[in-house]
């Protein structure tokens, strides 16, 4: 069982960024009634994957994926979904300010207790990271006794080492068709590993029951700011 919050916010760059890692989650806070917002920043629309067979060009595919990401919300149960409107694969370079608070008004707006976003220094692509730096930066100005909790996605090739083993493991079984129903909604850049993924069910394969069984996350850990390490700031 989930443990019961008072408002989850989700903060992603990208439409998909949810559906991978934390659309169980997301479908089993709903699942319980809890309330939920999830805030994507842009629209994917630099997204090197045109579908498999092509459907998109470079013109059409900020509509296809906007299309596509109101579907996913829809197969998780979001009623509340935002489109932040930045620019794909611009976001490390938007002004730190304006980037910390446009969190601080979701935050103020939403009072959430647990904010899910990815680690800062672990998310890999450049719009990850300034995604993560700036919701730490909205939630460090937030006294520590009052701030929301943090669980954030990790996958950089130093994660273990340096952070450990996460502490955060959600068991999604029961709502594993409502994640697999958000991944195959965003089919112009999922199609491929989708496949993989459906043919390895088929057999029980034990890799691809890992994306339909748990997610795991890390809690921020402050001791450790990561931010100010990466910036002094």
């Amino acid at each position: 069982m989930i443990e019961k919050e008072r408002h989850v916010l989700v903060i992603f760059p990208h439409p998909d960024d949810e559906a991978f890692g934390v659309s169980g989650t997301i479908a089993s806070y709903i699942s319980q009634d809890t309330p939920l917002t999830y805030a994507c920043l842009t629209l994917g629309e630099m997204g090197r994957n045109l579908g498999k067979p092509p459907f998109a060009n470079r013109e059409t595919l900020p509509m296809i994926r906007k299309e596509e990401l109101k579907l996913a919300a829809k197969a998780m149960g979001i009623n509340d979904l935002r489109m932040m409107g930045l620019r794909d694969k611009t976001l490390e370079f938007e002004d730190d300010i304006k980037m910390k608070n446009l969190v601080t008004d979701l935050i103020d707006e939403l009072d959430p207790s647990l904010i899910i976003t990815f680690y800062p220094g672990y998310a890999v692509h450049p719009d990850h990271e300034a995604t993560a730096r700036a919701v730490i930066r909205a939630v460090r100005e937030i006294d520590s006794k009052k701030r929301p909790k943090l669980h954030c996605l990790a996958f950089a090739n130093n994660t273990l080492e340096d952070l450990g083993a996460p502490d955060v493991i959600n068991n999604i079984e029961k709502v594993k068709e409502r994640k697999l129903d958000a991944m195959r909604a965003h089919i112009s850049q999922t199609a491929r590993i989708l496949e993989m993924i459906e043919e390895g069910l088929k057999v029980d394969d034990p890799e691809a029951l890992k994306w339909v069984t748990k997610e795991s996350f890390y809690s921020y850990k402050w001791e450790q700011d990561k931010v100010k390490q990466l910036s002094g700031s």
